[in-house]
């Protein structure tokens, strides 16, 4: 269903900007002079249809840098919140190979030694140890 709303939407904005452009299709000229408007030294002849999209396009190049500068610091805490959740990450990983090699080592040592060399170790009813 998204697929179907995207070209649909693209096809609309393909039909809006050929119908733009056959309805401005007069040439107009853009001087870069301030000085001699008569006889500008640097000037482009082009449709107008072509100056205006051009003139969008330069826009949203020109807002999307000034967004993206903006955000620098945004982008920098999020990387810096990510190195830390990695490093916490880590140190717990280690913490928990850490408790669990201690766990082992108790039960290993809590463990009663069966087959002594009396053959018989335990408690009798009062708690003594034989």
């Amino acid at each position: 269903m998204r697929k179907f709303f995207t070209a649909l939407l693209v096809i609309l904005l393909g039909l809006f900007f050929i119908i733009f452009a056959v309805a401005n299709r007069h040439l107009v000229t853009v001087s870069f002079d301030p000085f001699n408007s008569t006889t500008p030294t640097v000037a482009i002849t082009l449709p107008l249809f072509l100056v205006l999209i051009i003139v969008a396009i330069l826009g949203v190049i020109a807002g999307g840098t000034a967004t993206w500068f903006r955000q620098h610091r945004w982008r920098r805490a999020a990387r810096q919140h990510e190195a830390d959740a990695r490093h916490a990450r880590a140190e717990l990983a280690d913490l928990r190979a850490t408790l669990a090699a201690a766990q082992a080592e108790r039960r290993r040592l809590a463990a009663p030694a069966n087959g002594g060399s009396s053959g018989v170790v335990g408690r009798d009813k009062q708690g003594a140890t034989l």
